[in-house]
């Protein structure tokens, strides 16, 4: 008998782009070559080593002393859907926000977990006002609490968060917060800020490859977790079983992604070279020379600035422009990503990424004037070297 013949493929050449959309992020030339060192097999005792590493650099960049934090194996939906399917029981009540894409994914969670999905509203490109929180607090007297800190969809980033996690608990409600877009680039306090809760992901600031996803829970969330009557549906992330992993024993639960750990252990010791703080003044900064770009140029933020997320850039897509038809161009002609809105602001906005190693000086001039020439190709009414000369003067 015989078989399908072998396909003919050529040798992996992907082409070399500089990524400045909503993510993934540049890698760090460092995390590249951890993930080319020997594998060894996850329960090696050198692993166990990275994986202490791992967890202790995951504190310092979540900013929490929890005991119970971890990378999950999967992307930032794998860390998300983690969170939520076990702290939240079926029959519980969850309170998910309405103002951007991935509060719609937590809400999908909560009902795959078995939970009553109630919500608080606000508009896209806004972010949660605490006394509307509070009042959804009082009418639904939920169980869990879920907020996004750094909505991607939108470029809004939460102020104020002790506001909604005080609120939260005082209606002894647990609070989830989706740090996917936030970690390692803005400002971000887990245990200062009450937060039970945060999940990440490595593909954005911390510019490392998905496969490993920050997780951390404080001791009341995984004590409730260790105390659930029916079992987590999702046995892969059952944190339950994770524990015997992940704590002490290290005993076997799943084959982990062992390079993924070792990029994810990479990524975060260049956190701590630098310095957390310091690492948040460089996005703010940086993501300010973008805005002071873009705006000399003649286009218009969508966010406030009392709001917005230096990460993540939302600029408001000029009358008669097709979005798709830049985003296509830039990456022909310029090897450049960005992206566009998605849900409520699809067509509406331009998504441009500051994360990470992506966000360096020489990317932000380059993508100014790249977005610049591309809008001017196409009629748009700019002026791109008054936006490349604003940028670099906001760069001095």
């Amino acid at each position: 008998m015989t078989g399908p013949t072998p396909p003919e493929t050529d040798e992996l050449t992907p082409p070399t782009r500089t990524l400045m959309g909503p993510g993934p992020s540049d890698v760090h030339p460092r995390v590249l070559r951890a993930m080319a060192t020997p594998l060894v097999g996850h329960l090696d005792p050198s692993f166990i080593e990275v994986m202490n590493e791992v967890q202790d650099l995951l504190r310092y960049t979540f900013r929490t002393d929890n005991e119970w934090t971890i990378p999950v194996s999967g992307t930032g939906s794998a860390a998300m859907e983690a969170a939520i399917a076990n702290v939240l029981e079926p029959g519980e009540t969850m309170l998910v926000p309405t103002n951007g894409y991935f509060g719609g994914r937590m809400a999908e969670m909560a009902r795959r977990a078995g939970g009553t999905v109630v919500t608080v509203d606000a508009p896209w490109g806004e972010p949660l006002e605490p006394a509307a929180v509070e009042r959804a607090l009082a009418e639904h007297d939920p169980d869990v609490f879920g907020f996004v800190h750094a909505e991607t969809s939108t470029g809004v980033l939460q102020p104020d968060v002790p506001a909604l996690t005080e609120a939260a608990h005082g209606h002894d409600a647990l609070v989830i917060a989706d740090t996917v877009t936030s970690i390692g680039g803005v400002e971000l306090r887990v245990d200062e800020w009450g937060i039970d809760v945060a999940y990440a992901g490595g593909q954005k600031c911390l510019s490392c490859p998905p496969g490993a996803s920050p997780l951390t829970l404080s001791e009341e969330a995984m004590a409730k977790v260790l105390a659930r009557e029916d079992p987590v549906r999702s046995w892969y992330l059952d944190l339950s079983l994770l524990e015997g992993y992940w704590g002490e024993e290290r005993s076997y639960h799943h084959t982990a992604p062992v390079t993924n750990v070792y990029a994810l252990r990479e990524a975060l010791r260049l956190v701590a070279n630098e310095g957390i703080d310091a690492r948040w003044a460089r996005h703010e900064r940086l993501a300010g020379a973008l805005k002071a770009g873009v705006e000399a140029m003649g286009l218009e933020m969508n966010t406030s600035s009392e709001y917005r997320l230096a990460s993540l850039n939302a600029v408001r897509v000029p009358d008669g422009v097709d979005d798709g038809a830049v985003c296509a161009a830039l990456l022909e002609r310029y090897d450049l990503e960005i992206a566009g809105g998605l849900g409520d602001l699809a067509g509406d906005i331009f998504r441009i990424g500051c994360m990470g190693h992506s966000a360096r000086p020489e990317n932000v001039v380059f993508v100014v004037a790249a977005l610049g020439d591309v809008l001017e190709s196409m009629g748009a009414d700019v002026d791109p070297d008054a936006g490349v000369g604003a940028t670099r003067a906001a760069l001095r």
